[in-house]
């Protein structure tokens, strides 16, 4: 490797890690202020998206910058594929968080209304994948990768439990439906997040392995088993 593809690379491991930092704490932000009801912090949090939306192109002229001044090959055109896939996988993530965020700005003037589901466990859930898949990413751990993407089944059901405890909510309080379909939301948006925190694993197993591990979770799921 050339001494300038050598420092372009390193330059694009800062931004991406910079973007994935600025993402996670947005989601973060968001979460808390449904939970809070903090109207003002969900508005931080909408405000926001622009400075990472700005920041997710950079990143993305930055690959491709490198892939036309130094053709890489090997390990270093895998690193460029991964990160272009992992930033699109970045900038969703900061979408679905201002898409809660826009719920928290309507639930902040609602009364809140007893379920028989916990969204902060599936919430708290959803930010660990992100959590560690970022990890991950930094650290260039496959198998830590493999247990955000054995996660994945286990928030899915949250999901679905969730829209089971939405219906029954409308039908023993119809006259606040409006507000139980934007928790419906909240708890789409997060599974969402944690199907974007999977594509960010099965990216960096990539990146590491050079194996391609998408429709394959038998094979990820055992491999995060073992110690």
């Amino acid at each position: 490797m050339s001494i300038h593809l050598l420092k372009e690379i390193e330059k694009l491991k800062k931004m991406i890690l910079a973007l994935s930092a600025m993402v996670e704490e947005s989601v973060q932000r968001a979460v808390k202020a449904i939970d809070t009801r903090d109207e003002k912090l969900a508005q931080r949090v909408i405000d926001s998206d622009y400075e990472i939306d700005k920041k997710e192109v950079d990143v993305e002229e930055e690959c491709l910058k490198i892939l036309a001044l130094h053709q890489p090959v090997a390990i270093d055109l895998r690193l460029i594929i991964a990160v272009l896939k992992i930033n699109n996988d970045l900038e969703r993530v900061a979408d679905l968080a201002v898409n809660i965020a826009e719920r928290a700005v309507f639930l902040a003037n609602q009364e809140r209304l007893p379920m028989g589901f916990n969204f902060a466990q599936m919430a708290e859930k959803a930010q660990a994948m992100l959590r560690k898949s970022l990890d991950a990413l930094v650290n260039l751990d496959a198998h830590l990768a493999r247990e955000v993407c054995a996660a994945d089944d286990e928030v899915d059901a949250m999901n679905r439990e969730a829209y089971l405890a939405v219906q029954q909510g409308i039908r023993r309080h119809p006259e606040r439906m409006e507000a139980l379909i934007h928790m419906l939301s909240v708890s789409r948006h997060l599974e969402r997040i944690a199907d974007h925190a999977t594509n960010i694993a099965e990216d960096v197993i990539y990146m590491c392995e050079g194996q391609i591990v998408r429709h394959r979770s038998e094979d990820y799921v055992s491999d995060a088993k073992k110690t």
